[in-house]
Order: structure tokens, then sequence, then C-alpha cells
């Protein structure tokens, strides 16, 4: 017994030698999501429940400032059904803009590396070049869509970010151009990973291409789909950056976002216990609708 322990005391040695310098790897990125995430995201919870400016506790207040949220914030309303008509633009068309792209650069076309370049540098360009790009196509006096538009006969085109009705739709559509090709990308691998026998199979037994694209790949991609607009969700609730670049939240609170109230209740005004509560309430929201999502993409997996 002596000797077999000794022969297994270096390989339990080596063993946690590898454990220890796994974890070793691992250490840093856990110690900053710690810090950086996870105890912020508690103490979330805790200043909402205080009047809070600057670090300095003024009063513990219960649950007045979910009161004030959703009873005396003039403004609220108006910002959550801002966020939802900018999550419900944007997802739908993107998540639809993006297959359709990532099908059309899986065929053997010419060039087609160079249009995935094209369709995927709005992505990796900063959003501030991005934004003046695109504000500039849309300025609502000397813009060329406008200019397009008179020349058909529209005598009085939308003014776009200047207008509490088209400011939204021009920020879903930024948004849109934005992050299309890097979702691009993503159907692209997944739709590399089809196995080409398939097709042939459903070729073989006389389906057309919308056939062949509701039987094979639509449900070889419904992960990648379930991926793909989970994050476009969460992306969306959680976007404030497009609105401080380009509109500020106006004309009035046209494109004012739960994140962006969030953003000036805490950096502007300084109400730092109110502005936890706005993100209190952000949190629930998105893990509510991620959670039937969860749900819904598995019955529709099973269901499959």
């Amino acid at each position: 017994m002596t000797s077999i322990q000794k022969t297994r005391r270096p390989g339990a040695r080596m063993h946690l030698k590898r454990e220890i310098t796994a974890y070793l790897f691992i250490a840093p990125n856990f110690i900053g999501y710690m810090v950086l995430t996870f105890v912020p995201i508690i103490l979330s919870f805790v200043y909402s429940t205080f009047d809070w400016n600057l670090g300095v506790y003024k009063a513990y207040t219960g649950i007045a400032n979910y009161r004030y949220m959703f009873f005396e914030d003039l403004d609220f309303w108006k910002v959550v059904w801002n966020t939802f008509y900018y999550t419900i633009g944007t997802v739908p068309v993107c998540l639809i803009l993006s297959l359709l792209l990532a099908m059309l650069m899986n065929q053997q076309l010419k060039g087609k590396t160079f249009f995935r370049s094209v369709f995927f540098f709005p992505y990796v360009a900063s959003l501030v070049a991005v934004a003046v790009v695109w504000m500039a196509l849309f300025n609502p006096d000397k813009g060329p869509v406008n200019e397009i538009l008179m020349s058909l006969g529209i005598s009085d085109p939308p003014r776009w970010a200047g207008s509490a009705e088209w400011a939204m739709p021009t920020i879903i559509g930024l948004t849109i151009w934005k992050q299309a090709g890097y979702y691009m990308v993503v159907y692209l691998a997944a739709l590399q990973g089809v196995p080409t026998e398939l097709y042939e199979a459903a070729r073989m037994d006389g389906a057309n291409a919308f056939q062949r694209f509701a039987h094979v790949t639509w449900p070889m991609v419904t992960p990648t789909t379930f991926f793909v607009t989970m994050m476009l969700i969460i992306g969306t609730f959680k976007s404030y950056d497009i609105m401080y670049v380009t509109t500020q939240g106006g004309p009035g609170v046209a494109t004012k976002v739960l994140a962006y109230h969030i953003y000036n209740n805490a950096f502007v005004y300084n109400k730092y216990g109110y502005a936890s509560a706005l993100s209190v309430f952000l949190f629930a929201v998105v893990l509510v609708i991620t959670l039937i999502q969860f749900r819904g993409e598995k019955r529709f997996t099973n269901y499959l």
C-alpha cells in the first residue's frame, strides 16, 4: 500500500498544480467580473432604496424611488414606450436583414469577400463616424436622401431626426445599419455549418428554394436565431450611446430610452438612488424577456 501511495503522489501533485494554474488564468477575468459587474449590480439594488447623491447617504427611503418612478416621473412611461418602440423596430428588421445578407454572401458570387467587408465595416467603424455620416445623409435641409425624395416629387419630405415623429425611425435605421453586418457574419458561420447533403436530399425530393429554406436552412439556424434575437434585444434595451451622439434624447423626449434616462439621472442630475431604481427596473424587464425567450426557444426546438 505504501508503494502504491508513493506512486500516486506525483500524479496528484501534478493534477493539483494544473488546477491551480487554470484558476490563476481564470482569476483576473473572474475578479474583474465580480468587481466591475456583479458587485455593482448588487449595490444597485441597495442604493435604489436610498436618497443618494455623490456618495452621501441622505436617508433610507424604502420604495420611495420606485413610487416616484411609476407615479411621479412625467417622462418615465414615455421613456419605457420609446425603449419598446426602439427594440420592436430594430430587432426583427436587423435579424431578417442579417439572415438575407448571410444567405446572399453564402452563394458563389464574384467579389463576395469585398461585399462581406463592406457590410461588416459599419460595425467596426467608430460610432461617432457612422452617426455623423448617417445624420448627414438624413439632414432635413441638405441631405441627399431628402434631395432624392424632392426630385421624385415629394415637396415636403420628413425632417427625420429634427421631427418628433421621424426621429426614432431615423435612430432605428442607424442602429440596423451599424449592427446588421456583425450578425450577418454570425449567420454566415451558421449557414456554412449546414451539411450540404441536406440540400442535395431536398433537391432530389423536388423541394424548391423556399421549401429548402423552410425545412433545411431555418431549422438548422434556429439556435443562431435565438442567440441573435437575445443579443439584439439586450443591446437595444441597454443602448444609450447612439442617442447621446445623435439626438441627446430629442426632440423633446422622442428618442429618450431607459438607458439614456438612467444616464441623465445619474450623471446629469446626480440622482444616483433614483438612477439605481431605474436600473433595477431595466434589469427586471430584460430578465423577464430573456426567460420568455428561453422558454419559447425550448418549445420551438422541441416542435421542430
